[in-house]
């Protein structure tokens, strides 16, 4: 049977994973006969955590006798683990640096997302942040300045209330990717620390003068299309005009914010590719049988789950990693 690891989530994203966990005796979809047996263990990034469960969910229906246990513990920790060979799979959600490429991490891109800075949306100077924005270099106060921060020493936002700024305390690549928008790195970044992607939502919910940054799914609810009741984001003004232009406003819903990120509206970093990661090609059969069902079949599953599909030339070449031929493509189709 799966298991999947979801104790530090926060309720909404448990009643959306409830929703895809299916009981495998009540699984009429499941192959007749099917050979395919294996453990898979993966652990990792908290971005990448619920898409996975879902395929995990959808992968079991065809191969119910292969057990998949799935944590969430952050980027770094999944790296960790699978260099170690305490897991098969790591997910991962910055880019492979050189030094664990040489220690054996091989990658496969299996989606897209992004990180966004939010803030408690009853702050008092959101109203004139939501109309005007933020620049790259007052990011780059807001979330590395070692000064007791107030609005005022970042512009004229209506407000002087003090800033309580909420970072990760846990090596990840949310925080790794926030940081490289505005060319720092995790390190850089000040706060407090807070560990995991539904802890530092529930941090800036819970204080009316605090701002932090989430992943994608952890921002918005996939049922209602729109922002989590207590959550806003932080508009970029990426012209920087001082003001949020209508081409730079996509963040009224869920939709139209994946969309902005596909279409490249929204910088890269912070959006960016998550990976699934190994020690080397995998050759255990049901780690294979996994990710070759991820890269065909399971494409459908990520919109959604409330991610971006990778680009298709992007995809092309993780089929190619994986040594899926034309004709396998095709029943996917």
């Amino acid at each position: 049977m799966s298991k999947f690891n979801n104790r530090s989530l926060p309720k909404g994203i448990l009643i959306l994973l409830s929703g895809l966990l299916i009981c495998n005796a009540c699984n009429p979809g499941a192959k007749s006969g099917d050979k395919l047996k294996g453990n898979i263990s993966v652990s990792g990034a908290f971005a990448l955590y619920p898409l996975t469960v879902s395929w995990a969910e959808e992968f079991k229906k065809l191969h119910p006798n292969v057990n998949i246990d799935i944590n969430a513990g952050g980027a770094g920790k999944g790296m960790v683990d699978v260099l170690s060979g305490m897991v098969d799979l790591a997910m991962f959600s910055r880019e492979v640096s050189i030094q664990e490429t040489e220690k054996g991490a091989w990658k496969i891109a299996v989606a897209r997302d992004a990180v966004f800075p939010t803030i408690n949306v009853a702050n008092p100077a959101y109203a004139q942040l939501k109309s005007k924005g933020l620049t790259r270099s007052q990011f780059l106060k807001l979330y590395t300045s070692s000064e007791n921060l107030r609005w005022t020493s970042i512009g004229d936002f209506g407000s002087s209330s003090k800033i309580n700024v909420y970072t990760r305390s846990d090596a990840c690549g949310a925080a790794s990717m926030w940081a490289n928008y505005f060319d720092r790195e995790q390190e850089n970044l000040k706060g407090t620390g807070v560990y995991g992607d539904p802890g530092i939502a529930e941090a800036v919910k819970n204080d009316v003068n605090g701002v932090g940054f989430n992943n994608l799914i952890f921002i918005y609810n996939i049922k209602t299309n729109r922002v989590n009741d207590g959550l806003a984001i932080i508009p970029i003004d990426l012209n920087e005009n001082g003001m949020i232009d209508p081409e730079e406003d996509f963040y009224g819903t869920m939709e139209e914010v994946m969309a902005a990120v596909r279409d490249g509206k929204y910088p890269s970093p912070p959006a960016r590719n998550l990976y699934l990661i190994s020690k080397g090609k995998p050759t255990n059969p049901a780690v294979k049988a996994f990710l070759e069902y991820i890269l065909l079949k399971g494409q459908d599953v990520v919109s959604k789950a409330g991610y971006i599909k990778i680009q298709p030339e992007t995809l092309e070449e993780q089929r190619a990693l994986m040594g899926i031929k034309a004709e396998q493509e095709a029943v996917k189709e």
